[in-house]
């Protein structure tokens, strides 16, 4: 069955060119190389769906294929399954031949998606679960736990404006995580992920459950147009493209980092400030051109679902998986930082530390000049727990 589905999606994960940094560990991590095979489900998904599709015996003349098939045994629960990032992104994790079980939780409208995404012949089972008193079940045994749950962006909001309803949505779906399934891995995609991430990670600690290696602020998106950008500027093959991008995950946090594109490619000085700067307001292009219709639902859950892939590849035991993400971090004088991380079964592994070196006269420039807002929005959510917690 996964075979049938899963090849329409097959898209190479161009981000894989390059190192990728996740969560950071206590420890310091160490530099690795670039890792160039990688795609949406995985080389073992990929390697299983292939040989699937292959019903008559080898002839002797043809290449015969070595290798593992991906296990079907890992549980995701999608947190606001029933809006316009989780239905879509809901979808493409049904399509994961590592899903075993699928659980969707909104506070409304999600035992129809839950019904329609049963439908579809792939392995995983869903169950839906509707309001607070239903999360607990929900979470259960979960593996990876990805959060879209909140309102969208809406013309002229910026994502600090989501920040007094977003926050509040977090904490308590966090909280629930804590108490549920402390050993999972948490995505959060709820913005302002800025913030919302310390949100997490304060709520864990005070939990008694905080894993700095298993928190991750899903910032995929910003390498997934990154990679479209550049590619049709360059008019380059977009699978070969690999452009890392550091800092955070709304307006000038986020820093693509050009001089470091794979394959090597020359920017004006004109090319890299348009494409930086549409990189960093590419959302704000969706939400206008959707005229108060929506956000950027589409592209964000591609983005999240291939994110949850490269998680559950990570854990099935592939240790090649690289990813960006906005994760607790020492490579800056910031506690949390997006940049390329290594997953592995508990995690991060290592945080890339060498692709922030040797950055261009205008990279070196942005970096600095995105701390200070990046700071703010971090001491924003950590004062918001703070705030709760002395008013409980």
């Amino acid at each position: 069955m996964a075979a049938t589905y899963a090849t329409t999606f097959s898209v190479k994960s161009t981000s894989s060119a390059g190192p990728r940094i996740s969560p950071m560990q206590t420890k310091p991590f160490s530099s690795i190389n670039l890792s160039p095979k990688s795609s949406f489900f995985g080389s073992q998904s990929q390697s299983s769906l292939l040989v699937s599709h292959n019903t008559k015996a080898p002839k002797s003349s043809q290449r015969s294929y070595s290798y593992m098939p991906p296990h079907a045994s890992y549980k995701v629960a999608v947190l606001g399954a029933g809006g316009g990032i989780g239905q879509p992104l809901s979808l493409l994790i049904k399509m994961s031949p590592l899903v075993s079980a699928l659980n969707l939780y909104d506070i409304a409208n999600v035992k129809g998606v839950a019904a329609d995404l049963s439908h579809c012949n792939t392995p995983s089972v869903v169950a839906d679960f509707t309001g607070a008193a239903q999360l607990a079940d929900c979470l259960k045994g979960v593996d990876v736990v990805v959060i879209p749950a909140g309102v969208p962006r809406k013309p002229g909001m910026t994502r600090d404006d989501l920040f007094n309803i977003n926050a509040g949505i977090v904490k308590n779906l966090v909280e629930a995580v804590a108490d549920n399934c402390p050993e999972a891995f948490v995505h959060i995609i709820s913005n302002p992920v800025n913030s919302t991430v310390p949100i997490a990670a304060e709520v864990l600690k005070r939990k008694g459950v905080y894993n700095p290696k298993k928190l991750f602020g899903v910032t995929t998106l910003d390498v997934v147009r990154a990679n479209t950008f550049v590619a049709d500027k360059k008019n380059l093959k977009l699978i070969d493209v690999d452009v890392p991008v550091i800092g955070g995950h709304a307006g000038i946090t986020i820093l693509p980092l050009l001089s470091k594109t794979k394959p090597e490619v020359s920017f004006s000085e004109k090319e890299v400030q348009e494409l930086t700067v549409r990189i960093q307001n590419a959302g704000t292009e969706v939400v206008e051109a959707k005229a108060g219709a929506g956000s950027a639902t589409l592209s964000m859950a591609y983005a999240a679902a291939r994110f949850v892939e490269s998680s559950l590849r990570a854990l099935d035991g592939d240790s090649d998986v690289y990813e960006c993400a906005y994760v607790q971090s020492d490579l800056t004088e910031l506690p949390f930082f997006a940049s390329r991380v290594k997953l592995g079964r508990n995690g991060v592994e290592a945080v890339i530390s060498k692709e922030i070196e040797g950055l261009s006269e205008y990279e070196e420039k942005a970096l600095e000049a995105l701390k200070e807002e990046l700071k703010a929005s971090i001491d924003k959510g950590i004062a918001f727990v703070n705030k709760q917690t002395v008013a409980a």
